[in-house]
């Protein structure tokens, strides 16, 4: 048999050796395997090699794919592609097979690694855990090039056998040091004796570390300590309860802590949430109403019922005595005024007594009955009949009442009694005349601001009454008024001349000696809110006995508002029609003041003087003042101090208003007096009358039918020139033109387009025949030469001549 073997190797090796007569090309074996590929003869896949000189079956690729894997553990795709001479992509392609053909095999981030690989790895991770005592999973992960989570994922099932240690928090710890760490969380553990924050115990726990171990000391993270505490606990190494995770109380400090409280609250019947929250308990309510079940929880106190028992005594008592009392002086010191407010709410003697309206609680903890409320009230009623001879001027608002005093005659108040002076002469007047007339002496201390507030009592009877259920429903701390309602109360009281606040706490001091202790300027006493709840109702038990005092004068106070309505109705249609005319000098700056200043001092002036003549008299006669029946005939001029006075007797608003009036008066434009006067008639409550075209053409006629008249009845040659002028303006431009003599010149030039040659000539003329005469006289004043008083004569008879031509230039244009 070796003699045959021997044989067939020395034929193969001549076969070998001999040259071939027939030479196949590389090319030529390439087609042919394509032919044995076509022909199905090789009939299984051929990979060529990246040279492109080699064929390699699949099969062959993976068992040298699985021989490199097993002989390194650890292989790289493109390391693979390299050995085997494979294009990489087919190499990817057969190492998934044999990984998924291999279960100990994986590949990741394109490396087929072994279980072998990862087994030599732990041993040689064990072998450095037991030198180093703690190993980072990132230093693991850095150093082998893959993620730290498989890492963990590789270690985590050989731990307790390859590797001898603990995996915590991204480290590897040895049992030893475990077990070391572990004693030291316990004895720290059972060292608390307070509620602690279990990251502060761990920040100490790893400084310690540091120190004991030096700079070639392990860090240790906060978790591995909760970790290990939290495995204590459950082993019940260690007592306490744990609260969100870190909140650590053990249990030493609860029985303490409950001790502590069972204590207090059994001897004072009371325990406040402070001392609780001092006892690190954060829910002391929730914690007291589980323990003492009985128990009352007030805002700051919890209290045992046998206070409210206590409490309830003091307070019937007080309400059968007729009397008050302050919850507070009662209860301990560390009570506030809304535990007192509460405690109240649960007594059953102030349950009763706020149904049958028998006691009414201030400013949360005083409590009055209503027989000691109404007993001061009757004794307030009784000092308000002399209110308005006896209380000091600086304790009521009486700004404008002073004022009043400084611009009128001051004997009118010691005749008639009904006003007051600042003055202390005045001041004794009045008290004597209160002896006579002390009703009336008592509404005639309201001045300007009680008008309108007189008209509203008039026209809504039960204003009053809502202004009494406000000031009882915010003395007693039940539902108060709306916002706006309450702005507006205010308003009307700081207006009003009425008692205030300290003079009615003051009375109060007075007629009940209980309350001098009580200092008005202390924000805790009870005078204010007393007084608050007093007020209303006095000032409405004056107001109503004040209205009498009215009654006489309101038809008076009718008669001549309608008056008023008539005369400025007629005065305001004729401003509004003279100013029109202003529109036709615009052009000129210089000029258009001129008019606008002669027209405000003449016709505006008037209007100003009947308004603010008719408001004072009304605003007089609203407040009690006598006032003589006026004449009938033409409204006195007054001068600018005198309507400055008279404006700034006006209530609120309106003297503002009616200040703006006069300052327009000394203005250089209508239209600033124009927008005065529409304020002060709308705060007054008056209408005026917009000028409408049908009302300007009938009121215009009726301007020019009267110029007509004035100048067929002119007898002087020199009042003649402005009336003629303005009944031009009529004709020619249909304005009513108010126009001064200084401006009469500039008025006569803007009608040279408007006239005739021959027309304008005589206006001319006659224009300055009027300023020549004019001259004369003003330079012969004072001069009695007989020549300056022949000048003056002829030329005055010159303009006399004149005079037909001139008439009968606008009478044939009026009657045309």
């Amino acid at each position: 048999m070796d003699d045959e073997l021997l044989e067939l190797q020395r034929q193969f090796e001549f076969a070998q050796q001999a040259k071939s007569s027939i030479r196949l090309s590389d090319r030529n074996v390439v087609e042919l395997v394509q032919k044995l590929q076509e022909l199905h003869i090789i009939d299984f896949e051929l990979l060529h090699t990246v040279t492109g000189k080699e064929y390699i079956t699949p099969d062959q690729l993976r068992n040298e794919i699985s021989a490199e894997v097993s002989k390194l553990g650890r292989v790289s795709l493109i390391d693979l592609a390299d050995t085997t001479g494979v294009d990489l992509y087919h190499v990817e392609k057969q190492a998934q097979h044999v990984v998924l053909d291999d279960p100990g095999l994986m590949l990741i981030q394109g490396e087929i690694i072994s279980q072998s690989y990862w087994d030599s790895v732990a041993e040689e991770v064990n072998d450095r855990l037991q030198e180093c005592s703690q190993i980072a999973l990132a230093e693991l992960a850095a150093q082998l090039h893959v993620s730290s989570e498989m890492v963990a994922s590789v270690l985590e099932p050989r731990l307790g056998t390859l590797v001898k240690g603990r995996l915590e928090g991204g480290q590897l710890y040895t049992p030893a040091y475990v077990a070391r760490v572990t004693a030291m969380v316990r004895g720290a553990a059972r060292g608390i004796a307070v509620p602690t924050n279990l990251s502060l115990l761990w920040s100490s726990l790893q400084q310690l570390l540091q120190e004991m171990d030096g700079a070639s000391g392990v860090a240790v993270e906060g978790s591995f300590f909760q970790s290990l505490f939290n495995g204590l606990v459950k082993e019940g190494e260690i007592l306490g309860s744990l609260r969100a995770g870190v909140h650590w109380t053990p249990n030493v400090f609860a029985i303490a802590q409950k001790e502590s409280i069972d204590s207090f609250f059994s001897q004072n019947s009371f325990i406040n949430y402070d001392v609780l929250h001092k006892l690190r308990i954060p829910q002391p309510i929730q914690f007291l109403q589980s323990r003492y079940p009985e128990g009352i929880p007030l805002v700051t106190t919890f209290v045992h019922p046998s206070m409210i028992e206590m409490l309830d005594a003091a307070t019937e008592d007080a309400l059968e005595r007729d009397s008050w009392i302050d919850s507070l002086s009662i209860l301990p010191m560390s009570f506030g005024s809304q535990d007192a407010s509460k405690l109240l709410s649960l007594c059953p003697s102030i349950q009763q007594g706020l149904k049958s309206d028998k006691a009414i609680i201030f400013r949360e903890s005083y409590v009055f009955s209503s027989g000691f409320i109404k007993d001061v009230y009757d004794r307030l009623e009784k000092e308000m009949e002399t209110f308005s001879v006896s209380v000091p001027s600086s304790t009521v608002v009486s700004d404008d009442l002073r004022e009043t005093k400084v611009g009128h005659d001051t004997s009118r108040s010691t005749e008639s009694n009904e006003t007051v002076s600042d003055s202390s002469s005045n001041k004794q007047a009045t008290e004597k005349g209160s002896k006579k007339k002390k009703g009336r002496g008592a509404g005639s201390m309201i001045t300007g601001p009680a008008e309108s507030e007189l008209d509203n009592q008039d026209n809504v009877p039960t204003k009053s009454k809502k202004n009494q259920r406000k000031g009882k429903n915010t003395s007693s701390g039940q539902a108060s008024e709306s916002k706006a309602a309450a702005k507006l109360v205010k308003i009307k009281e700081e207006n009003l001349n009425v008692p205030s606040e300290d003079w009615v706490m003051n009375k109060i001091t007075a007629l009940v000696p209980d309350f001098e202790e009580q200092g008005p300027d202390d924000p805790q006493t009870i005078l204010g809110p007393l007084a608050h709840y007093l007020r209303p109702k006095l000032i409405n038990s004056w107001k109503e006995r004040r209205k009498a005092l009215f009654t006489e004068n309101a038809e008076r106070m009718r008669n001549l508002l309608d008056n008023l309505q008539k005369k400025l109705d007629e005065s305001f249609l004729n401003m509004q029609l003279y100013e029109k005319a202003l529109d036709l000098f615009e052009d000129d700056q210089s000029t258009s003041v001129i008019f606008h200043r002669h027209l405000l001092r003449t016709t505006a002036t008037t209007i100003a003087d009947m308004l603010l003549q008719n408001l004072d008299m009304h605003n007089k006669l609203k407040n009690g003042v006598e006032v003589a029946e006026p004449q009938i005939s033409e409204s006195i001029s007054l001068n600018a101090g005198e309507r400055t006075s008279i404006a700034k007797n006006f209530p609120g608003s309106l003297s503002s208003k009616a200040l703006a009036v006069v300052e327009a008066l000394e203005g250089k434009r209508v239209e600033t007096f124009m927008t005065a006067l529409r304020d002060i008639a709308e705060e007054s409550g008056l209408l005026l009358r917009k000028l409408d075209k049908k009302l300007e053409r009938t009121l215009l006629h009726s301007y020019q039918k009267d110029l007509v008249s004035q100048v067929s009845a002119e007898t002087d040659p020199v009042p003649l020139l402005p009336k003629v002028v303005s009944l031009i303006y009529v004709q020619v431009h249909h304005k009513a033109l108010q126009a001064p003599g200084r401006a009469i010149a500039v008025a006569v030039s803007r009608l040279k387009d408007k006239l005739d040659e021959s027309a304008f000539k005589i206006l001319t003329d006659y224009q300055t025949a009027t300023v020549t005469l004019l001259t004369l006289i003003s330079a012969a004043s004072g001069d009695e030469e007989d020549c300056s008083s022949d000048r003056i004569l002829s030329k005055r008879e010159l303009l006399e001549t004149q005079m037909p031509a001139l008439k009968g230039l606008v009478l044939r244009n009026s009657q045309s």
